[in-house]
């Protein structure tokens, strides 16, 4: 098996800015694996909230490439369970490495990797389509430009109740809100009732992801539904997230890619908590991936591909919210 990596700096349509930072590129690395006339793309982006760079992710990578080149036919979770040692405290590398190893071993397979994992497509939910924060006409005419079922709105400002009353004089989508941990107990639960009123379907992380106390007081008293985020980043997270949220938004990049991902999933649903997978402003490669999950959500924001100026791969294609799978095999995905 061969390793190749390559660094790409993707171009936002528009400047993204959450409660923490904001930015107009975002640096990605893609992996594929080679074997047997067959390609297998996997992708994470650089994230300076958890500290991760793209160089920082080729050199973990770099330093255990004998390892890598020299597996053949293993299954994804033998694989992650033997990379995992190595590459534990960068979960970002190890999952663009299981992303491209998932893809390269259902491709040899002849199947999708929803196939291969015997999931049916029927009852697929719709992706969400984000607005960042910026000012309320900024945010209305990102809409507009993009008329969407569902939004997700990012806030975490001193204004967050008026701006989602502008926004809903625009539009009768689903609003979903990610305060991105801007919050605090008291401002969670008194916004969660007026966000109802709104036509709010759920809040993500509205409190730092330590405040536990915290996250318990409102998921006794919110009105709304509030998903995990910056709470649950791997997998032994998702038993701590029990009787703290209702539910918990997985990112494959935290966790270590699908194989872990899928193991939360499974997780989560045995422990009654609502499922999501959420996107870090990946390219269609990391999207594609995240589209095999589908069956086993119910909620998705998978949207990162639709925020670039430009795409550096083809693959899965959403409309309107939908997402529709592309002919080939694996995830899908060809580089441009």
């Amino acid at each position: 098996m061969k390793l190749i990596l390559r660094e790409y700096n993707l171009k936002l349509k528009h400047t993204f800015t959450i409660s923490r930072e904001s930015i107009d590129f975002q640096p990605s690395l893609i992996v594929e694996l080679q074997s047997e006339g067959f390609s297998g793309y996997g992708e994470a982006t650089s994230n300076p909230y958890y500290n991760i760079t793209v160089p920082m992710m080729m050199q973990d990578l770099e330093k255990i490439r004998s390892i890598i080149e020299n597996t053949e036919d293993e299954t994804p979770e033998i694989f992650w369970a033997k990379i995992h040692p190595y590459l534990k405290e960068d979960m970002f590398a190890l999952c663009a490495l299981d992303l491209a190893y998932n893809d390269l071993y259902a491709r040899k397979k002849g199947k999708k990797l929803y196939e291969l994992w015997n999931y049916t497509t029927e009852r697929n939910p719709m992706t969400d389509y984000t607005i960042g924060i910026a000012s309320i006409d900024k945010m209305v005419s990102k809409m507009q430009e993009l008329p969407w079922p569902i939004y997700k709105i990012k806030l975490g400002t001193k204004e967050d109740i008026e701006i989602v009353k502008a926004l809903r004089k625009h539009t009768n989508a689903v609003f979903r809100i990610d305060a991105n941990c801007g919050w605090g107990v008291e401002e969670t639960i008194n916004n969660a009732v007026e966000l109802k009123k709104l036509g709010v379907e759920f809040l993500e992380q509205p409190m730092k992801a330590d405040n536990w106390e915290g996250h318990k007081e409102v998921f006794k008293h919110s009105v709304l539904p509030v998903i995990a985020d910056e709470s649950c980043i791997i997998e032994e997270d998702v038993q701590k997230c029990h009787n703290h949220f209702h539910g918990v938004n997985v990112k494959l990049v935290k966790c270590g890619g699908l194989t872990p991902g899928k193991r939360m999933i499974e997780e989560a649903k045995k422990l009654g908590l609502r499922t999501m997978v959420g996107c870090m402003t990946e390219s269609t490669v990391g999207i594609s991936a995240i589209a095999h999950l589908l069956p086993q959500l119910d909620y998705v924001d998978m949207d990162g591909a639709l925020l670039l100026a430009e795409d550096i791969a083809t693959g899965v294609t959403i409309k309107d919210g939908v997402v529709s799978y592309s002919n080939l095999n694996g995830t899908g995905v060809t580089l441009l």
